[in-house]
């Protein structure tokens, strides 16, 4: 086997991984994200199987990691403060997929929110592995949250209630948390 099919194979693989750690799409659209990857990167290969293996081999590795987790992990203490987020009119979009996602959902709920917190799939895939997932926060306008306003504090001490450090940096969000989503 060639060192280019070799590494494409390691890099599809850890697609699959990181598809299933996240958790963001149900199982029928990770595997048609991966069988498209695969398609792509390895055309002689057959998509469907090993897609399906990569994605099962991911979820038992999943399954047996996850046992040895604390009874709360950082993404239990992310979905109660973001519900907390949300019931004070902060809208959460999780792996939204993209800038534009976000400002529609200001615009279908104009008036009604205090502002949104959104990210992308590769925030959650780089906190599955490193212990930092990077957040938006925007006001209803579309303008970033800066440093220091009342939507900022609001949203930092909402994280810190729940157990989890965060800082505003550079037009950012850092939450200092690990991505462990159980199945």
């Amino acid at each position: 086997m060639s060192n280019t099919v070799e590494r494409a194979e390691r890099e599809l693989r850890a697609f699959a991984r990181l598809q299933v750690r996240a958790g963001l799409l149900p199982d029928s659209e990770q595997l048609a994200e991966v069988r498209e990857a695969v398609a792509a990167e390895l055309p002689h290969s057959d998509p469907e199987i090993l897609a399906r293996a990569w994605l099962a081999a991911a979820r038992k590795e999943l399954l047996t990691e996850q046992a040895t987790w604390p009874a709360t992990t950082d993404v239990d203490r992310l979905r109660a403060a973001f519900m907390e987020c949300q019931q004070h009119g902060v809208k959460v979009l999780a792996g939204v997929e993209d800038h534009w996602a976000a400002r529609r959902a200001l615009e279908e709920d104009a008036g009604q929110l205090r502002g949104v917190i959104w990210f992308v799939p590769m925030d959650v895939w780089h906190a599955v592995d490193t212990p930092m997932l990077e957040v938006n926060l925007w006001h209803p306008s579309g303008a970033n949250a800066a440093a220091g306003d009342p939507l900022t504090t609001s949203v930092l001490t909402c994280l810190e209630r729940h157990g989890l450090k965060a800082r505003f940096d550079e037009g950012r969000i850092e939450v200092a948390a690990l991505w462990q989503r159980r199945l």
